[in-house]
């Protein structure tokens, strides 16, 4: 198995992309059902937040999963694969599980250090699991990239300034619009975590009164509940619109959820500020044409925020890479480690058939062994067999953990014809043990050509 991570962010692709490879809660259950369709294809958990959509997979081989997944990216976006290519980066191995713990670390955000993605990480995660799409490989995987998600933040500065999304934003977005937030009425449409992250955000910055919005009333009342806020039908949007200074559209919807004939009531000439932090866009282009209204999206968001990094210092985010940098190397040294298991179990099954046939034919050479006669010979051949392997087992598992170091466990695998995939000669306890392995080849890059971009963890093609 070979750990396999490829996606598109707002690094990498325009939000047009990004919108048509967009997964909505309705469509995940489908799209991990293809990824497991596919005959490379064992685990996958998909990611799918306002700036990236990603799958991390564990894959049977390298090109072969590389091939399926990008087959059904293309499928679900209605994009040809060549044009994927364009704007798609992929991560293999160790570059996999760096791009993942960078990923949690908020270290690959549109806001430098934004904490908002271990929670989106954790759910697509959870999410994988409720669908029995994620097995040892993603759960080792993900359930590390959590907790260095969370160390890098509770160990340097890296979210000093508190800053999402949401927050940037609200501050983008009242400057170009001369909207003071604080004292500002506002509407949220959608009550998922991203309109509980804005709502929370709003509160902060003192604007008020807030009102939420949301297909399913019950949710928008239980959400207005906790932040003081008034919960509005969904059809009686267009009546709320016309009297909001901020209107912050954030649903999982896959066509536009505003449009300009919503305004139709708007009657103040006041300046309005219309926030579309959705991936699709809720906001159709046309709103942006109205006298009054400023509109901004994760487009234009982007733009400015790539223009004006307003991240973390530079010695937070040298202190979060090096946290991100050792946990990696341990994370893969570990994983290493593991994958010389089945050949150290396959060894000691070739030593218990050597010794069990010696054994045989000691008993047929020496038919007048007592029975204690024979106990003390099998038990001192034992001893010196499990003597004669203790240290080459204990060495070959230091060794594998170090960069490079599944050459000792091929080497024992030639000097010895072990056979790895015939496990079932060794004992429950070493088998459980070697079963443990995420992948027998996961960082194995021995497939690849020398010098390809993907190596390090560049481009698709």
């Amino acid at each position: 198995m070979n750990l396999l991570a490829i996606g598109a962010s707002h690094r990498t692709a325009p939000v047009p992309l990004l919108e048509r490879l967009a997964v909505t809660p309705d469509e995940l259950p489908g799209l991990l059902n293809e990824l497991l369709a596919r005959p490379h294809v064992a685990e996958a958990v998909i990611l799918s937040t306002c700036n990236r959509v990603e799958i991390y997979a564990a894959v049977s081989g390298f090109h072969a999963g590389l091939s399926d997944i990008a087959g059904v990216l293309s499928a679900h976006s209605g994009t040809d694969v060549n044009e994927l290519a364009e704007h798609m980066y992929v991560r293999h191995g160790a570059d996999a599980v760096d791009h993942a713990f960078t990923v949690a670390s908020g270290m690959d955000s549109m806001v430098l250090g934004e904490t908002q993605i271990i929670g989106q990480l954790r759910t697509a995660y959870e999410n994988a699991r409720a669908h029995e799409a994620a097995g040892r490989a993603l759960h080792d995987l993900m359930q590390q990239a959590l907790r260095v998600g969370k160390r890098t933040h509770n160990e340097t500065g890296i979210d000093e300034r508190g800053r999402s999304v949401v927050s940037a934003a609200l501050e983008l977005g009242a400057g170009r619009a001369g909207i003071d937030v604080a004292g500002a009425s506002a509407l949220v449409i959608g009550a998922g975590a991203m309109g509980a992250l804005t709502l929370a955000t709003l509160r902060r910055n003192g604007a008020g009164p807030l009102h939420v919005a949301n297909r399913g009333l019950a949710r928008a009342q239980r959400l207005a509940e906790a932040y003081e806020a008034t919960a509005v039908p969904f059809d009686a949007l267009r009546a709320a619109l016309a009297d909001v200074d901020i209107v912050v559209s954030a649903t999982a919807s896959t066509g536009h959820v505003l449009h300009a004939a919503d305004f139709s009531e708007r009657v103040s000439s006041k300046p309005q500020l219309i926030l579309d932090l959705a991936v699709p866009r809720d906001v159709d282009a046309d709103v942006a044409d109205l006298p009054g209204i400023t509109v901004l999206d994760m487009a234009g968001l982007s733009e400015a925020l790539h223009a004006h990094d307003g991240g973390a210092s530079a010695s937070a985010e040298a202190e979060a890479r090096a946290i991100i940098d050792a946990e990696v190397a341990a994370f893969t040294g570990r994983l290493r480690s593991a994958e010389v298991a089945p050949t150290v179990a396959a060894l000691r099954g070739r030593a218990d058939q050597v010794m069990e046939a010696e054994l045989e034919r000691l008993a047929n050479k020496c038919p007048h062994m007592t029975d204690e006669q024979r106990a003390e010979v099998r038990h001192t051949v034992h001893r010196v067999v499990g003597q004669l392997l203790h240290q080459p087992s204990v060495r070959v598992r230091q060794l594998a953990a170090e960069p490079g170091g599944e050459q000792y466990a091929a080497a024992l695998r030639e000097l010895f014809a072990l056979d790895v995939a015939g496990l079932s000669a060794v004992s429950d306890h070493t088998t459980a043990e070697a079963l443990q392995v995420t992948a027998d080849d996961a960082f194995d890059s021995a497939d690849l050509p020398a010098g390809s971009p993907v190596r390090h963890g560049v481009g698709l093609r």
